[in-house]
């Protein structure tokens, strides 16, 4: 991203430790506060991001939602192709998925685990990319068996299709397959810049990072407890502090090559209205003063 031309895009999330019964009170507050993005995950086992997601994309009307990460191993390309085609259709433009390896140890717990995961989410993505473009589709692969699958209703705008990374082998297959890459929550903004140095996209690539915040009294302590230790400031790591300082923060990881910064509450956060009021307010500070340095 040209960070002197282009405005990261301001999120929040919705995380799944919320019960499900919140996700319209999130939505409708996320969108009146003027945010561009929601976003949520799936965690074995608490709830269907598939499901949250066609939720909150009809209980909105300008929120673009996405949904990082749905686990490869969970789901067949062909019925992945044909969920995120139906909501790409029904709500055009505002529906983003992203994909990655799930965690391991809950992948095995279901039966799920493969022996080379990067094998796996390669012949996924490659699959689902080609079924969303509305390909017909014949592969026999070591995971992904496929036999002249087609969709009768594949997107008229085909989302892009991003992937979750951490080491340096997946990182590489984000760049080389998916349209952008999606980065946990406690990375800094030196290690995005490496993280997408890793990526080396050859084409416009999406960059979403989740980055910890709090609004309310004891955030700081809160993103210190949930946060792994490192030498790094927590300052370079997490959004805390005044709209002002969040939008500082946002613009450090916009400058590393974020294109979208999605501000996460912490998990025990006790009024993530206060955090969604405390994002918006950053955002606002972001567009009174243009350009993004």
């Amino acid at each position: 991203m040209d960070s002197t031309r282009r405005m990261p895009r301001v999120g929040i999330l919705f995380r799944p430790q919320l019960p499900p019964e919140r996700l319209r009170d999130f939505v409708t507050s996320a969108e009146a506060a003027g945010l561009d993005d929601l976003w949520m995950w799936e965690d074995c086992f608490l709830e269907g991001g598939l499901t949250t997601a066609a939720a909150a994309l009809a209980w909105s009307s300008s929120l673009r939602i996405g949904l990082g990460l749905m686990p490869v191993p969970l789901r067949n390309p062909a019925l992945a192709a044909m969920e995120v085609a139906t909501l790409a259709r029904l709500f055009p433009g505002r529906f983003v998925p992203a994909v990655g390896h799930g965690v391991l140890p809950w992948m095995e717990q279901v039966g799920a685990r493969v022996p080379s995961p990067m094998t796996l989410l390669r012949e996924w993505v490659t699959a689902t990319r080609s079924l969303l473009r509305g390909d017909a589709v014949t592969v026999s692969g070591q995971y992904v068996r496929l036999d002249d699958v087609a969709l009768d209703w594949p997107p008229a705008a085909v989302p892009p299709l991003l992937v979750g990374a951490r080491g340096p082998k997946t990182l590489a297959l984000a760049g080389e397959l998916a349209d952008g890459l999606v980065l946990d929550a406690g990375i800094s903004a030196h290690g995005v810049r490496q993280a997408v140095d890793r990526a080396a996209a050859r084409r416009p690539h999406e960059v979403v990072v989740n980055v910890l915040c709090g609004g309310g009294p004891g955030s700081t302590e809160r993103i210190q407890a949930e946060l792994a230790e490192s030498a790094e400031p927590l300052s370079t790591r997490a959004a805390v502090g005044s709209p002002e300082e969040v939008a500082g923060t946002v613009r450090s990881f916009a400058a590393a090559g974020a294109t979208t910064v999605v501000l996460q509450p912490t998990a025990d956060d006790p009024d993530v209205a206060a955090t969604i009021r405390l994002a918006s307010a950053a955002r606002t500070v972001l567009h009174s003063d243009r350009p993004v340095a």
